[in-house]
Formats: structure tokens, C-alpha cells, sequence
């Protein structure tokens, strides 16, 4: 009889183990599986396939428009080239620089022309963060720094903006490209896209593009 007795009493303490252990697995189920608290900035592969969750979203980024034709679209033949229009530069406007923007630059160029690299458009630098759509066809007619809006030279040998004027036949894209920079850059007027985009590295914040079409007939 007494060994019955500590027979039943031994299976007792089984069962009663084995439901505390059932409860500790549960628990630690329920608070994250590891038994390892997550810290605020560990990430799980939830989280990377979400990067919403563990990155604010952006409200919104650098952004360049023209108060002349809109992304994608048409150029107005007034910008074409001289002798195709009137040669005039469209009016740009920009949003949300980076923090630490010091100043802009803009290249404008033909990735369609017939040749292994685009026409130069455009070599714009030295411009101001609060120049105007004004201001930005007119250059440095109405800023009183004589730094600003540094002109560089196009595919044209002119230091100055020059419109489309494509070949006839399909219509060409013109990449409107913005930088925003963290240093004012130390480069005389007549500089090439080349030499603009090696006095840029490491100073640039942000981009923004914005791509106009043009088609002569």
C-alpha cells in the first residue's frame, strides 16, 4: 500500500510540472517567442518588410516644377532655341530642400540626342535657396550678390540657356535636374556639366528632376 501511495503521489508531481511548464511556454509565446525583450530599435523581418513601420514616412521630398509646361509634357516653343523660338528659360520653382541646403545648381540636358552624350541645355550654379521663378529667367538681373547664378557653358559653347532644337522627327526629352548642395561652390563663371559635377561631389543633399518634351516638325 505504500508504495501504491508514493506512486500516485510521484505522478501527481509529474502532472503539476508538466502544467507549469505548459504555462511558462505559453507566456513566453505571448510576450515576443525568445524570452529576449526587443529593444526600441531592433528590428524584426516584419519590420524590414515594412519600413513604414520602423521609418516615419517622408511628408514629401524635393520637388522642381516649371510655371511653364508640366512634368512629362511639352515645352512651349517660346523656350526653344533661337530661331525655333525665342531662346527664353522657363520659369522653375523648387520645395522641400534638404535641411542644410547652402545653395542650388541645375544641368539641363538631351539624353535623345543623335551623339554618345546628351546636349548640354543648361549649366546653372550659385543659386540662391529663395530665388523666384522671376528671378531664375532673368538670372542675376534682380539678386545683388554678384555670386549668384553663376552661368556654366552648354553644348553650344554659350554661357547661357538654350533651348531645344532637335532634330525633326520624334520628340527629344529635356531632364531638368536640381541639386541641392551643403557649400557654396568655389567655381568661376564657363564651367562645363563635367567640371560642375566633380566640384558637387559630396555636397549634395538632394535631387529633383523634372523631364520636358519637345518635337520640331
Amino acid at each position: 500500500m505504500r508504495g501504491t501511495t508514493e506512486l500516485r503521489r510521484g505522478t501527481r508531481t509529474v502532472r503539476r510540472f508538466r502544467s507549469a511548464a505548459s504555462c511558462l511556454l505559453a507566456a513566453a509565446l505571448l510576450s515576443g517567442g525568445s524570452g529576449c525583450r526587443r529593444s526600441p530599435t531592433e528590428t524584426t523581418a516584419t519590420d524590414t518588410a515594412n519600413p513604414a513601420s520602423t521609418t516615419p514616412a517622408a511628408a514629401g521630398g524635393m520637388t522642381l516644377t516649371s510655371h511653364d509646361f508640366e512634368d512629362g509634357r511639352p515645352i512651349p516653343r517660346a523656350h526653344a532655341y533661337t530661331g525655333e523660338g525665342e531662346n527664353r528659360p522657363p520659369r522653375l520653382a523648387w520645395s522641400h530642400l534638404p535641411p542644410g541646403t547652402v545653395e542650388l545648381a541645375l544641368i539641363v540636358d538631351d539624353p535623345d540626342a543623335p551623339r554618345p552624350e546628351p546636349w548640354v541645355h543648361d549649366v546653372l550654379y550659385n543659386i540662391p535657396t529663395d530665388a523666384t521663378p522671376e528671378t531664375m529667367v532673368l538670372r542675376g538681373a534682380t539678386v545683388d550678390s554678384a555670386r549668384r547664378f553663376l552661368p556654366g557653358v552648354n553644348s553650344w559653347g554659350e554661357q547661357a540657356w538654350g533651348g531645344p532644337f532637335p532634330p525633326p522627327g520624334g520628340p527629344h526629352r529635356y531632364v531638368f535636374t536640381l541639386y541641392a548642395l551643403d557649400a557654396v561652390l568655389d567655381l568661376p563663371p564657363g564651367a562645363t556639366k563635367e567640371q560642375l559635377l566633380q566640384a558637387m561631389e559630396g555636397h549634395v543633399l538632394g535631387t529633383a528632376v523634372l523631364v520636358g518634351t519637345y518635337r520640331r516638325e
